[in-house]
């Protein structure tokens, strides 16, 4: 019973990014850790079957909403994409889920990754929610390494 206990899923409480040291953050929301592939299906011509079979393989895009902060890291990371460095821009990165103490429970590693879209708060002044920016990364690659 105590092994079934160790495998139990533990409330997340926050995610944090980090691309290289430079670009760092706490998130509320993240979604896309993951790959899919196509599936092709091949009609065998003597039995009539159809087989499903692996056909390309896509990475998620990766998309993290926050809380407007003063940091200015992602802005200036998609700023590099505006201007077309994209050598300086592809960067890689990793995504902490963290428990209600701020430690990792999970870490998935991007490869080449880079800021396809940053959108700031949507603005109303007579709304009681805080503003919320959204980053959406896109990368070559993405691992669970924890």
């Amino acid at each position: 019973m105590a092994r079934a206990r160790e495998s139990d899923p533990v409330p997340v409480f926050a995610y944090s990014l980090d691309v290289q040291g430079k670009i760092t953050g706490l998130f509320q929301e993240v979604t896309g850790l993951g790959s899919e592939n196509d599936v092709i299906e091949h009609k065998s011509p003597s039995s009539g079957v159809v087989f499903k079979v692996p056909g390309r393989l896509k990475w998620t895009d990766i998309t993290l909403k926050r809380g407007i902060t003063p940091s200015m890291d992602v802005w200036k990371w998609r700023a590099e994409v505006e201007k077309g460095d994209m050598k300086a821009a592809r960067k890689n990165g990793s995504i902490f889920m963290l428990d209600r103490d701020g430690q990792p429970l999970g870490q998935w590693d991007f490869t080449n990754g880079w800021p396809s879209k940053v959108t700031g708060p949507s603005l109303k002044s007579d709304s009681n929610e805080y503003g919320v920016e959204e980053i959406t990364i896109v990368h070559e690659a993405i691992e669970r390494v924890k």
